[in-house]
C-alpha cells in the first residue's frame, strides 16, 4: 500500500458489542502493525447507548428505560460521555484507527481532533450545512454525562449547537476516535434515556435541522470520505476485516463487550 492509503470499512448496523470490538480489533491492529489505517462508517441495530471508557454506569442513564424501549447499553474502548446511537437513518457514527505517522502530524491529542475535524466539516459542508469547528477554549463546569450536552475543543456545531460528538482513546502514538454524526433525532426517547440531563435537546442540533431535509447514511458517508480523501491527500481503499481482525473481533465480544463486568466497570 501507498504511504497514504487508508482502508475505508462500511460496515452494516449490528449490536454495541460488535461494534466497539470491531473498532478495538482495528486499532489493536494498527498498534501492532498488522492492520491498516482505518476510517469506518457504521450504524447500530437496535440502537444503544455507549457510555465512555471511564464513565461510571449510574442514575445519569436510565437503565429501565433501555429496557422497555429496547435499547442496548455498551461500554466504548473510548473516554468521553454517553451517547444513544441510532440506525442509519437517523445516525452515521465514524472511527479512525491510526498511529500519528499515518496523519502526517504530531502525537499531540488535540492536534490529532483537529486533522480529523477538518475532514468531518469539509465533508458536512459539502452537504449543504453551515457547520464550524470548535476553537480551543476551556471547558465550562463539569463534564456532562450526555455527550452532547457540551462540545468539546475541534468537535462541530451549527448555529452554536453540536452536530457531531467525538471522543478519544491513545496509548502510544496509536489512538482510537469514535463520532456520532446526527442526522435526526428521536426526542421523546433522548428524554426517557438521560433523565438527569436537564434538557438533552437544547445543545444539540442534527443535520436535518441543519439542511431543511434529512440526508441518508450512504449520502453523509460518501460525503465524509470523499472530505477525508480531500482534505488529507488520503487514498481511500473499500475493505473489509481480516481473518485475523474477526477473530480478534469475536473474542473481544465475548470476553469484553458483551460481558456484565465490562459494563458495570470503569476506569
Amino acid at each position: 500500500m501507498s504511504e497514504r492509503a487508508w482502508r475505508l470499512l462500511v460496515t452494516e448496523p449490528t449490536d454495541g458489542a460488535t461494534n466497539m470490538a470491531i473498532d478495538e480489533a482495528l486499532w489493536r491492529g494498527r498498534q501492532g502493525g498488522g492492520s491498516p489505517p482505518t476510517l469506518r462508517f457504521f450504524a447500530w441495530a437496535p440502537p444503544t447507548v455507549s457510555l465512555g471508557y471511564g464513565q461510571p454506569l449510574g442514575r445519569d442513564v436510565d437503565e429501565a428505560a433501555c429496557r422497555a424501549l429496547g435499547v442496548g447499553l455498551v461500554r466504548r474502548p473510548t473516554g468521553g460521555s454517553a451517547i444513544y446511537h441510532d440506525g442509519p437513518e437517523r445516525e452515521l457514527t465514524y472511527s479512525v484507527a491510526a498511529i500519528a505517522a499515518d496523519l502526517g502530524i504530531g502525537s499531540d491529542l488535540l492536534e490529532t481532533y483537529q486533522w480529523i475535524g477538518r475532514a468531518l466539516l469539509r465533508g458536512l459542508r459539502a452537504l449543504g450545512a453551515p457547520a464550524a469547528l470548535v476553537p480551543e477554549r476551556p471547558p465550562a463546569g463539569p463534564t456532562p454525562a450526555f455527550c452532547f450536552a457540551r462540545t468539546g475543543v475541534f468537535e462541530i456545531e451549527v448555529g452554536g449547537r453540536k452536530l457531531v460528538g467525538s471522543a478519544q482513546r491513545r496509548q502510544g502514538d496509536s489512538f482510537l476516535q469514535h463520532g456520532a454524526v446526527l442526522l435526526a433525532v428521536d426526542e421523546p426517547r433522548v428524554r426517557a434515556l438521560f433523565p438527569t440531563t436537564r434538557d438533552p435537546l437544547a445543545t444539540l442540533t442534527t443535520l436535518e435541522a441543519a439542511l431543511g431535509r434529512r440526508p441518508s447514511f450512504e449520502a453523509v458517508a460518501d460525503a465524509l470520505a470523499e472530505a477525508f480523501e480531500r482534505e488529507h491527500g488520503l487514498d481511500l481503499r473499500p475493505g473489509g476485516l481480516s481473518a485475523s481482525e474477526a477473530e480478534r473481533v469475536a473474542t473481544l465480544v465475548t470476553e469484553r463487550y458483551a460481558s456484565p463486568a465490562w459494563l458495570a466497570a470503569s476506569a
